[in-house]
């Protein structure tokens, strides 16, 4: 007995060595951050003086050609004339000031750069902000850039597979994605389920979507759930294909990533540094049939199954 004790006080015991050891250490984790598939999605269109000019055709139907027989008729003459007032894009500045105490950053600094983090996680909230604004923004968001006649209501309040197929019909040239809410996502996986028609799955930037008609449905928190009602998006991207494109100042002093730069802006008399973050994008429909809307989306319809 006196040996075992011996050895249970020789020992070095977990707790004690816990204090020597150089724990794992993890970077700053914040929930807010998520996967923003739709600026990955969308193409990006560079605009180097800060405007967009969107041209149109005034009357596509004014437009005369003629499919002749083998005669010597008259062939039409015509011209394609132009809007005269274009609508023109400017773009947005999402921005903020990091400060940061020269001391922090000089004494705290292992393992992981103060300055580097900071600037890290309000990057990624500015890009947050970004996918709000591209849904949401009250002058060019999507929700804001949609024709009346391309929004649509749901039948029966929960998304259904006829109400998606409903959508396709608006945006059927080449459509891209459907942009919902993840408890949308959920209603309508809901009714699929009843209907005995499970959605297929596909694999996109290492994640799995559910799709319908072979499009992709990508969550996105940014299209709001309120008292219950939501919407589904459906769109095509793209300038080729008259769709949806996203837009963005190339060229910025200080750039990080395409739109978005920072700037040392120097150390004040307090020994603060600061640092400016500028991320300027803007989003424009080409043309009225690249976008349509499931509105009046019930989030919240279960079905009581009985076995």
């Amino acid at each position: 007995m006196a040996d075992q004790n011996k050895t249970q006080q020789t020992a070095l015991g977990d707790v004690a060595a816990r204090q020597l050891a150089i724990a794992t250490r993890t970077v700053p984790q914040m929930v807010t951050i998520s996967p923003r598939w739709l600026t990955r999605l969308l193409n990006w269109v560079p605009v180097e003086s800060g405007v967009y000019r969107l041209n149109k055709v005034k009357d596509a139907t004014a437009i005369e050609v003629d499919c002749s027989s083998r005669d010597e008729r008259i062939l039409p003459q015509t011209f394609v004339d132009y809007i005269e007032n274009p609508r023109e894009y400017n773009l947005a500045a999402v921005q903020t000031i990091i400060d940061v105490h020269t001391r922090v950053s000089d004494l705290y600094s292992k393992p992981y750069n103060q300055i580097s983090e900071q600037l890290r996680l309000a990057i990624e909230t500015i890009k947050e902000r970004q996918e709000s604004e591209l849904i949401n923004n009250k002058e060019y968001g999507l929700l804001n850039s949609i024709a009346p006649s391309q929004v649509i209501s749901t039948r029966a309040g929960a998304p259904t597979p006829d109400d998606l197929d409903e959508l396709i019909n608006k945006v059927w040239k080449e459509p891209g994605f459907f942009l919902l809410h993840p408890a949308s996502v959920a209603a309508f996986g809901r009714e699929c389920t009843r209907r005995g028609v499970p959605p297929p799955i596909i694999s996109l930037f290492g994640s799995q979507f559910i799709t319908w008609r072979g499009i992709p449905l990508i969550p996105s928190d940014k299209v709001k759930v309120e008292n219950g009602k939501s919407k589904i998006i459906l769109l095509r991207t793209g300038e080729s294909r008259q769709g949806v494109v996203g837009l963005f100042q190339p060229g910025l002093p200080g750039e990080q990533t395409p739109g978005l730069s920072v700037r040392f802006m120097g150390i004040n008399e307090r020994a603060i540094a600061s640092y400016l973050i500028s991320l300027y994008c803007s989003l424009a429909v080409l043309v009225d049939d690249a976008i349509a809307v499931l509105d009046n989306v019930e989030t919240g319809n279960y079905h009581e199954y009985k076995y």
